[in-house]
């Protein structure tokens, strides 16, 4: 895929599909993903509250038929999960018909995150859904915010691990491959991106969502210090023959105009008739992240 064919989000022509819950930097609503079910996007994301006032405080589903005004389905609390915060969510039509939920739960007084999955028939009754630990962490790594497409029957998991091992600098991010069955028991196969030194993305390297499975072509999220966490911008990566994903140097960087800069957890969307729908969390004048929505067009 050229580049002058490959979707991209746009920043001169979004539109606000979740605004901040409140004013101010700390303040956010995306970390989203979405995926395409019977002509209906549903999308779930996190609120987020400034720290000392909540941080990740709940993941909420909604579905809506143009893609820009939607109507919540369900909601679900942290303290029902015994999690500090709550990061990206991922939402998911099952192969047998019922639906997945998937959170990053953050374990309290740590730096560690482990992801759960809630399982029902109903999107609607996802918050009372059968509980699984689908990737606990270890006291080296720390999991969350992954990415997850189901093609025929494949799962497959690109997933951001954070190394704990070093104090002061869990903030580091690298991103990891997996595969499975039935998308509960996972196997890695290894880190597929890494930071640069010394470039834009030299702290994380974090997929955010799959542009093209063949040739495989990818957004990530980076930051350059770790006083940027959180404050992430938006580069394509590649897959070389190796089978690594490689930053692509001819691809714009995308960030936002405004305070921290922030444009991050995009996430791509095909449109049967040819088009990308994008969604992304976008930094505004006043701090806050707005959940914002933008059309590619086919």
């Amino acid at each position: 895929m050229e580049l002058d064919s490959l979707p991209l989000p746009r920043l001169d022509d979004h539109q606000v599909v979740v605004p901040a819950p409140g004013d101010g930097p700390g303040n956010w609503s995306g970390a989203a993903s979405a995926v395409l079910v019977d002509d209906e996007i549903y999308l779930t994301y996190r609120v987020r509250r400034p720290l000392g006032k909540g941080r990740g405080v709940s993941t909420v589903v909604a579905r809506s038929r143009d893609g820009v005004v939607f109507e919540p389905v369900c909601e679900v609390f942290r303290d029902e999960f015994g999690a500090e915060s709550f990061e990206r969510p991922v939402v998911l039509r099952r192969p047998d018909g019922g639906w997945r939920l998937y959170l990053s739960c953050a374990t309290p007084d740590s730096k560690h995150w482990w992801i759960e999955a809630l399982d029902a028939e109903r999107p609607e009754d996802l918050p009372e859904g059968r509980r699984t630990v689908v990737l606990p962490g270890t006291a080296e790594v720390a999991v969350k915010d992954p990415v997850i497409t189901l093609r025929d029957g494949r799962w497959e998991m690109w997933l951001c691990e954070h190394p704990l091992t070093d104090a002061g600098h869990e903030d580091r991010m690298s991103t990891s491959y997996l595969t499975s069955k039935d998308g509960l028991a996972w196997t890695r196969h290894g880190t597929v991106l890494t930071p640069r030194a010394g470039r834009w993305d030299a702290r994380e390297a974090r997929v955010s969502t799959v542009i093209s499975h063949e040739p495989l072509v990818v957004l990530y999220d980076g930051r350059p210090t770790a006083a940027d966490n959180w404050h992430e911008v938006t580069g394509v990566a590649r897959a070389a023959t190796d089978g690594q994903l490689v930053a692509d140097e001819s691809a714009p960087v995308l960030r936002s105009p405004f305070s921290d800069g922030a444009f991050r957890y995009a996430v791509a969307v095909p449109l049967p008739d040819g088009s990308t729908r994008f969604y992304a969390e976008v930094a505004r004048p006043d701090g806050a992240h707005d959940l914002v929505t933008s059309l590619s067009p086919a």
